[in-house]
């Protein structure tokens, strides 16, 4: 009977232009809000956003789902089927665009990459599946990854850790949420989901799994932190009133953005520092490393110089600022990394020592 009633639905002519072009409509909308709206992982407003997103997904889901086998009432139960889709679509949207607004700050690109890749694929397959049963199963899936994904992000906010056992904790609260979520909707589709279970399993587990492996191959960035700004400088002084006085050379007349060296003439005895803004919210207290690395030519590798590390503390909205400096190096291609303790990369600056030219002039700024 319910699977009837499911062909009945997908046919009907409104369901399939809200199919077609509003659910389109509505997944967007939530990419646009958010670019709006979110600033600050720390923010009271920006959590309320995410977790409004997924209270309406789980919401959503439910009454579409009673709506689908008849449970309200056939006034009811119409305009859920007729309008749930437009909310899920909603929240989703508005979900994985924060995910991926405040991940993709968090890490650099060419190490969390991976990470980023699963969210997009995430909003892609989200537009062509249409089979019902692949649809419901699919929902699922998302949802558990925006849940797990939230998650992550907003428990180290309230307790002002991070590290692998909040992270597997993180996992662990949003696996318990799901359970009981599953068990509620068993109570609306139990013989869809006793035909799926297995599938379901599945699917859950293959992103609970893939969580975790991410996260320890270092793909998932290091939420909650991000990274604001980074540089090389020939000098860098922190001053008694907290202002940091930053010196570089002096760029050609093009370079109208240029605050940094991306060529560093040295002097025979100068230092090279590297300085970084890293932002954390405002409970959060973990320690920061600079990894120094030269670009090997003849292995073609990069290899480490040395790990820098410092204590920053959250709050300040431009990011807490530190730096590192080495004494000894070589001409050629350098980076400096910055880094968690894991290992995980919130961004990095490549530039190249050249001592055979003399150093230009330096300009001096202050942060």
């Amino acid at each position: 009977m319910w699977r009837q009633r499911i062909d009945k639905i997908m046919s009907h002519p409104v369901t399939g232009k809200l199919k077609q072009y509003w659910l389109t409509v509505a997944f967007l909308l939530g990419f646009v809000v958010d670019n709006l709206t979110l600033n600050r992982v720390d923010q009271v407003f920006d959590n309320i956003i995410l977790l409004t997103y997924v209270i309406l997904a789980a919401a959503a889901l439910l009454l579409l789902y009673a709506g689908t086998v008849g449970k309200l009432g056939e006034h009811y139960s119409f305009t859920a089927r007729k309008y749930a889709p437009l909310a899920v679509q909603y929240a989703f949207g508005g979900l994985l665009s924060g995910m991926l607004i405040f991940y993709g700050r968090s890490g650099a690109l060419v190490e969390s990459w991976p990470f980023l890749a699963i969210i997009l694929a995430a909003i892609y397959f989200n537009e062509t599946i249409t089979n019902r049963t692949e649809r419901l199963i699919y929902n699922l899936a998302i949802f558990f990854i925006g849940l797990m994904s939230y998650s992550v992000l907003v428990i180290p906010v309230l307790t002002g850790w991070m590290g692998p056992w909040i992270f597997i904790g993180s996992g662990f609260l949003a696996l318990t949420l799901m359970y009981g979520y599953m068990q509620i909707l068993y109570r609306i589709i139990p013989h869809f989901i006793d035909m799926q279970m297995k599938t379901i399993v599945f699917s859950i587990g293959c992103v609970y799994v893939g969580f975790n492996f991410l996260y320890f191959a270092n793909v998932i960035p290091p939420i909650p932190l991000s990274l604001k700004d980074v540089g090389i400088y020939h000098s860098v002084v922190r001053f008694d009133d907290g202002r940091y006085q930053l010196k570089y050379e002096e760029g050609t007349w093009w370079q109208l953005f240029r605050d940094s060296d991306k060529v560093f003439h040295p002097q025979p005895d100068g230092n090279i520092f590297c300085f970084a803004k890293v932002f954390a919210p405002t409970r959060l207290a973990t320690d920061i490393e600079h990894h120094w690395e030269f670009y090997n030519p003849q292995t073609e590798r990069w290899e480490s110089r040395g790990r820098l590390g410092y204590a920053i503390e959250g709050g300040r909205g431009d990011g807490y600022r530190g730096y590192t400096l080495i004494r000894n190096w070589q001409d050629g291609k350098w980076r400096c990394s910055v880094e968690t303790t894991r290992g995980q990369v919130l961004g990095r600056e490549v530039f190249t020592i050249d001592s055979s030219e003399e150093m230009r002039s330096l300009t001096t700024i202050f942060d």
